[in-house]
C-alpha cells in the first residue's frame, strides 16, 4: 500500500483528482477490486473497509499530505468523492438555498403534496390504489400460508389462550422480494432488515421519483424524514433465537432506523425520526413534517408510515382486547359494527411549502393548509375515546387551516368499525363540521373497509385516498354499510356515509376534505386537505420546449441494472398502450428532466405512442429497431457542450466544444 505513497510524496500539493486516484489505488490493492468496479460516491464500508483499515488509511494520508488528520476522518467523509474533496480543500457548498440559514420563512403557508409512493393490499402504486377504491374492491383475504398456519392460532372463543378470533387480514404479496444492491445494501444485511425498512426505502424512492426529484440534486440538502411505525414483529422472530443474531440485527430492527436509513441512503441532512403514537403514527408524522417545513427546519420532507403483519401475536392480543371483528370485515358506521380487521402496507408522500413547489415547477396533487394533534387525556380507560377532545382538535385543525369547518365536503374518518368508537367520532364531526352547512350533509367514509386497519400506516392510507379522490374529483364508496349505527343520528349531525362512487360535489367552493387518525393510547390527529388551483409549472415548461421542437419525441429511460431497465421499459410500454390520450410530449419531458438518470440506459424515438411502444417492444425482445438506442454510462468520459441553431425544415447548425 505504501509504494504509491512514496511515489506521490514528490508532489508539493495534491489536488482533489490526484487524491481521488490515490484512494482508488489503495482500495484496489487492499481489497483486490477491479478499478472499474469502484464508485467514488459509494461508502468505503461497501468495499469492506474496517475500523482498523480506516485508522490506517488516515495515517497514510497524514504522511502523504504532510499534515495532521483525525483518525476518524474516513467516517466523517465516508466516500472517495467526499474524502478527496475535503482533503483537496475544494469542498463545494451544495444547494445552499435549502440550508437552514437560507430556507425561506414558510410559517402559515400551505404545504404542497408533490409526490406519492404506496403499497397497499391489492394495490402496488397510487393509481392501482385508486382503481381499487373507485371499484369498491374488498382486498381482505385469509392469512397467507407463508406467514403462519391460520388454524393453529385460530379459535372463535376469545377466552381460549393463544388464539385469535380472526384469520382474515389485508396482506401484501411478495414481501420477501427486495433488491439490496439498488440501495447499496449487502444481501446479508438485507436478510436481517425488518421488511418494513425495506418497503420504506422502495416507497421513498418511488415517491421522490413521482415528485420529479432528481436524486443527485438531493444530496446534502435539508430534507426531513418523518416515519410512523409502531410494531416490529420481525425482531421477535430474530431475537427469540439469540444464536442467529448478528451485527446487522440491531440496526435492522430498530424503529428509529426506519427513518434514518432513508436519510442515509439519500444523504438527507434534515430532521429524521420515527414516530410511534400507535394507530395515529403516520398522520402524526405528516403533521410534524408540515410543522418542520413551516418552521424552516427543512426545505422538503418525506412523511408516511408502514405496518406489516408477520406474526399472530398482535392479532391474539387485539382479540383478547375485543377489538377484532370475527368475520374479518370493518363495517364502519354500520349497525353490525363489531371491530376491525388488521391490514398491512405503507405510504410515503413528498412535501414542500407551496411557494417552493411553485418556484421549482413541481407537480402538485393537493395542499395541506393546516392540521392539529392532541390527546384524549384521562377517560374511562386507556383505549377509550374522548368526545370533547375530538371536538377541540377539529376546531383547532380548521382554525390553523383558515377554513370554515362547515365548508368541508368529505371526511376520511378513523372509522374502525366499533359501535362506541364510530359513534363518538361521528358526534364530534357533527358538532364541528355538521354545523352551519349550506350545501347539504358532509360525506364520511373509511378506507379500512377496503384494506383493513393498517395501524401505524392507517393515517397515511386515508390521506392518500383523499389525495387521489381530489385528483380525480371523485369520492369512492365506503364498504360494508347496510344499516346505520343506531347510536349515530346522521340527519341531526348533517353527516352521511358515502356508499357509492360519485363526482366530488360542485358549486360549494374549493374541494376540501379532512382526515382523522386516532391512536389507541389517546393521541389524535386531524389533517385538512384541499385541492390546488395552481397549474404545474413543469407542464408549462414542457409546452414551451415542445412548441419549437419537431414532431419526434425522445423517451429516455434508465435503471441500476439491465434487468431493472427491461422491467421499466415494460412498464412504460404498458402505460403508453393503456393511455393513448396522454400527450407523449409530456411523458417524454417528465422522463428526461424529472427523473433520476442511472447507468443502464435506453432511449426510444417516435412520433406517436405506437412508435414508442414498437421500439420498446423490440428492446424487450432483444432486437434492433431504427428508433431505439441503448447502452451504458462510459466512466470518465469527457462531456461536450453542444449548441443547436434550428433552421427551416428541421435542419440547423450544430456547434460543439470541449468543456
Amino acid at each position: 500500500m505504501l509504494n504509491h505513497l512514496f511515489l506521490l510524496l514528490n508532489d508539493e500539493v495534491l489536488n482533489t483528482k490526484e487524491i481521488q486516484d490515490w484512494l482508488i489505488t489503495q482500495i484496489v490493492e487492499l481489497y483486490h477490486i477491479a478499478p472499474d468496479k469502484i464508485d467514488i460516491h459509494d461508502p468505503l464500508a461497501n468495499y469492506g473497509l474496517t475500523s482498523r483499515d480506516a485508522v490506517s488509511l488516515s495515517g497514510d494520508l497524514e504522511e502523504l499530505l504532510g499534515r495532521r488528520l483525525s483518525p476518524t476522518l474516513v467516517y466523517e467523509y465516508p466516500s472517495i468523492s467526499l474524502l478527496s474533496h475535503y482533503l483537496g480543500e475544494q469542498t463545494e457548498k451544495k444547494t445552499s438555498s435549502l440550508h437552514a440559514n437560507s430556507i425561506p420563512d414558510s410559517s402559515g403557508e400551505p404545504i404542497a403534496i408533490i409526490g406519492i409512493g404506496c403499497r397497499f393490499p391489492g394495490a402496488k402504486d397510487p393509481e392501482s390504489f385508486w382503481q381499487l377504491l373507485r371499484n369498491g374492491t374488498d382486498a381482505i383475504s385469509e392469512v397467507p400460508g407463508d406467514r403462519w398456519e391460520k388454524q393453529a392460532f385460530y379459535h372463535p372463543d376469545t377466552a381460549v389462550p393463544g388464539k385469535a378470533i380472526s384469520y382474515w387480514g389485508g396482506f401484501l404479496e411478495n414481501i420477501d422480494q427486495f433488491d439490496p444492491f439498488f440501495f447499496g445494501i449487502s444481501p446479508m444485511e438485507a436478510k436481517y432488515m425488518d421488511p418494513q425498512q425495506r418497503l420504506l426505502l422502495e416507497l421513498s424512492y418511488e415517491a421522490l421519483d413521482d415528485a420529479g426529484q432528481i436524486q443527485a440534486d438531493l444530496t446534502g440538502i435539508k430534507t426531513g424524514v418523518f416515519i410512523g411505525i409502531s410494531i416490529n414483529e420481525y425482531s421477535q422472530l430474530q431475537f427469540d433465537d439469540p444464536s442467529i443474531i448478528n451485527s446487522h440485527s440491531g440496526t435492522g430492527n430498530a424503529l428509529s432506523i426506519a427513518a434514518n436509513r432513508i436519510s442515509y441512503f439519500f444523504d438527507f441532512h434534515g430532521p429524521s425520526m420515527a414516530i410511534d403514537t400507535a394507530c395515529s403514527s403516520s398522520l402524526a408524522a405528516v403533521h410534524l413534517a408540515c410543522q418542520s417545513l413551516r418552521s424552516g427546519e427543512c426545505g422538503m420532507a418525506l412523511a408516511g408510515g408502514v405496518n406489516m403483519i408477520l406474526s399472530p401475536a398482535h392479532s391474539i392480543a387485539f382479540s383478547k382486547a375485543g377489538v377484532l371483528a370475527a368475520d374479518g370485515r370493518c363495517k364502519a358506521f354500520d349497525a353490525r359494527a363489531n371491530g376491525y380487521v388488521r391490514g398491512e402496507g405503507g405510504g410515503v408522500i413528498v412535501l414542500k411549502p407551496l411557494s417552493s413547489a411553485l418556484t421549482d415547477g413541481d407537480p402538485i396533487y393537493a395542499l395541506i393548509p393546516g392540521s392539529a394533534i392532541g390527546q384524549d387525556g384521562r377517560t374511562n380507560g386507556l383505549m377509550a375515546p374522548n368526545l370533547d377532545a375530538q371536538e377541540v382538535l377539529l376546531r383547532e385543525a380548521y382554525h390553523n387551516a383558515g377554513i370554515l369547518p362547515g365548508s368541508v365536503q368529505y371526511v376520511e374518518t378513523h372509522g374502525t368499525g366499533t359501535l362506541l368508537g364510530d359513534s363518538m367520532e361521528a358526534k364530534a364531526l357533527g358538532a364541528v363540521i355538521g354545523e352551519n352547512r349550506a350545501f347539504g350533509p358532509c360525506a364520511i367514509g373509511s378506507v379500512k373497509t377496503n384494506i383493513g386497519h393498517l395501524e401505524a400506516a392507517a393515517g397515511i392510507a386515508g390521506l392518500i385516498k383523499v389525495i387521489m379522490s381530489l385528483k380525480h374529483r371523485t369520492i369512492s364508496p365506503s364498504l360494508h354499510y347496510k344499516s346505520p349505527n343506531p347510536h349515530i343520528p346522521f340527519d341531526e349531525l348533517h353527516l352521511r356515509v358515502q356508499t357509492e362512487l360519485t363526482p366530488w360535489p360542485s358549486g360549494c367552493g374549493p374541494a376540501v376534505a379532512g382526515v382523522s387518525s386516532f391512536g389507541f393510547g389517546g393521541t389524535i390527529v386531524h389533517v385538512v386537505v384541499r385541492e390546488s388551483d395552481h397549474h404545474k409549472q413543469g407542464e408549462e415548461d414542457s409546452e414551451q420546449l415542445q412548441s419549437t421542437a419537431s414532431n419526434s419525441h425522445l423517451l429516455p429511460l434508465s435503471a441500476m441494472n439491465f434487468e431493472s431497465l427491461q422491467s421499466l421499459a415494460g412498464t412504460f410500454q404498458e402505460f403508453l398502450t393503456a393511455n393513448p390520450s396522454i400527450e407523449i410530449k409530456d411523458i417524454c419531458f417528465a422522463a428526461g428532466l424529472r427523473r433520476s438518470q442511472n447507468d443502464y440506459r435506453v432511449a426510444a424515438i417516435g412520433h406517436s405512442s405506437i412508435e414508442l411502444c414498437t421500439s420498446l417492444a423490440a428492446f424487450l425482445r432483444g432486437e434492433q429497431d431504427a428508433g431505439l438506442f441503448h447502452g451504458g454510462v462510459v466512466p470518465d468520459r469527457k462531456l461536450r457542450l453542444v449548441f443547436v441553431f434550428p433552421g427551416q425544415g428541421g435542419h440547423g447548425l450544430v456547434w460543439a466544444a470541449n468543456c
